[in-house]
């Protein structure tokens, strides 16, 4: 399977190409950028994309969608319904399974930072999972169209990480990883299998009180958080929001 990714600069996040051979259909994975050197490999390898699969609908991931139906006008975009864009054509909902190229791609919910958030397995050996599990890390339920916490660890938890141990898991920032790499060393997947003790640090976050369970190094060189609030309500932020 080819697998071709561009890192954007200042957002660190990944749009994939994605094929079985040279010569063949292709797919993409988002659309952040930058996309042109993901054009240029497609012409390097003879590829025909067909499809642009968007995991969710923020900007990080979907700014370039515009240049790849440019190049492309035919392409089939497809997203949840909860995570359309301008430019997508059609509905990818959960279960939904693809054909492309000689590669299957099955569509799983994995809500939490975004209500439709998709995570996409292809041929059961590489699941791309957006911003819901990322190398080390966790998705924040603080952006835009995010639903909760309890979402995103049932997403990881139960969904991603309940997946072959050696699937590899392509984020949608920075480096790929897999599912036995995640569950020994993600801090946050550690403490929900219970391997590590939470934390008890006062803090607050944006002037709310909160006790700090875990500040842990996020994939763009800061940090991320899992913080309780006093009504026992459970939260990931980003470390920026923390005040210790």
């Amino acid at each position: 399977m080819i697998v071709e990714r561009a890192l954007h600069p200042e957002w660190l996040s990944n749009t994939y190409l994605v094929a079985a051979a040279p010569g063949g259909e292709a797919f993409f994975v988002d659309a952040g950028g930058p996309v042109a050197p993901l054009i240029e490999r497609a012409g390097e390898l003879s590829l025909t994309p067909t499809h642009v699969l968007l995991t969710h609908h923020h900007h990080d991931h979907v700014a370039e969608l515009g240049d790849l139906l440019e190049r492309w006008p035919e392409l089939q975009v497809l997203a949840h319904p909860d995570e359309a864009v301008p430019g997508t054509t059609g509905d990818l909902r959960p279960g939904d399974e693809l054909e492309v190229g000689g590669l299957s791609v099955r569509a799983l919910h994995t809500p939490g930072h975004t209500a439709g958030m998709l995570s996409l397995l292809v041929d059961g050996r590489e699941v791309f999972t957006g911003d819901t599990l990322l190398k080390n890390s966790v998705g924040g339920v603080r952006a835009p169209g995010h639903t909760t916490y309890a979402d995103l660890k049932h997403s990881i938890m139960e969904v991603l990480l309940a997946l072959p141990a050696d699937t590899v898991i392509r984020p949608g920032h920075t480096d790929p990883t897999t599912v036995a790499e995640e569950l020994e060393s993600n801090r946050f997947v550690r403490l929900w299998r219970g391997l590590d003790e939470e934390g008890d640090e006062a803090c607050t976050v944006e002037g709310q009180d909160a006790t700090l369970v875990l500040w842990a190094p996020d994939y763009d060189g800061g940090n991320k958080a899992w913080v309780r609030f006093g009504s026992g309500e459970d939260a990931i932020v980003g470390g920026s929001q923390i005040k210790r």
